[in-house]
């Protein structure tokens, strides 16, 4: 584990396999304020890594600056080689990048088949999106497939033309993620998946990520607060606190660091 920023080759994991997403000093100001100080993350192809840390550490502002919706003060972000600091979000879309929001963004009025047929539009760039909400283009035989196979490794064939807005939070959160899923991301970030899942609903997603990532061989990226959920999913934690990375490593090595429970899960020690 390692609790104090380090000098990295470029490209490189520390473990010395190449990294697939690798960020580097990310350093992010807000009217004089210091959101992140010199922060680095690497993700590995196909690994599951999380990002925890208190309420106002950071986290999403850090996202923010690896999805591109904001823009570094200094540092880089280079993924699958490539730096694309500069790169605007769209692009970093294409790349390989897929997420999804701590507050559920979803269809209302699209059936859950047509959110997975629409994620896939999206992805090859057939035809306009606004003929698929208005429901005025044909579906190919190809198309149907690959969003049956979707419904078939989320285990929710049953709900296929369920209106999205009949579905329990917990559900919703399995078609939010089998829709990100249908891009075929390189790495997905998830953003507080857990949010509003019951500690059942919680444990299935945890078992549907793990799955899928070795199925697909998707990398993640988790920011979550459910200490339960990242020790199921995740090999690998960063902690930020107040903007700094304050630990990093296995999840248990960190989960059991002192400094960490200081921190984050409340132990004074």
């Amino acid at each position: 584990m390692t609790t104090a920023p380090e000098t990295a080759v470029p490209g490189a994991t520390p473990n010395g396999g190449a990294a697939l997403l690798d960020a580097r000093g990310i350093t992010k100001r807000f009217a004089g304020i210091t959101a992140l100080h010199e922060v680095s993350l690497d993700v590995r192809p196909g690994e599951l890594v999380g990002l925890i840390g208190p309420n106002g550490a950071g986290k999403t502002t850090f996202f923010n600056c690896l999805l591109g919706m904001e823009h570094p003060d200094a540092g880089r972000v280079n993924f699958d080689g490539r730096d694309i600091t500069n790169l605007p979000v769209y692009k970093r879309a294409r790349l390989g990048f897929g997420r999804t929001f701590q507050r559920l963004e979803v269809f209302v009025g699209l059936s859950v088949l047509e959110h997975f047929l629409l994620a896939d539009r999206a992805r090859h760039g057939d035809v306009p999106l606004w003929r698929d909400l208005l429901r005025m283009s044909r579906t190919t035989a190809d198309e149907t497939g690959r969003a049956d196979a979707m419904l078939e490794a989320l285990g929710i064939r049953d709900l296929a033309d369920k209106p999205i807005e009949a579905l329990s939070l917990g559900r919703s959160r399995l078609v939010e993620l089998g829709r990100a899923l249908m891009t075929q991301p390189k790495l997905l970030l998830l953003d507080e998946p857990s949010s509003g899942l019951d500690r059942k609903e919680t444990a299935a997603l945890a078992q549907r990520l793990r799955r899928l990532a070795e199925e697909s061989g998707t990398a993640v990226l988790l920011v979550e607060h459910d200490i339960d959920l990242v020790q199921q999913v995740v090999s690998r934690i960063f902690v930020l606190d107040f903007g700094t990375m304050i630990a990093s490593g296995p999840t248990e090595d960190v989960l059991s660091d002192a400094a960490v429970r200081k921190a984050y899960l409340g132990d004074m020690v």
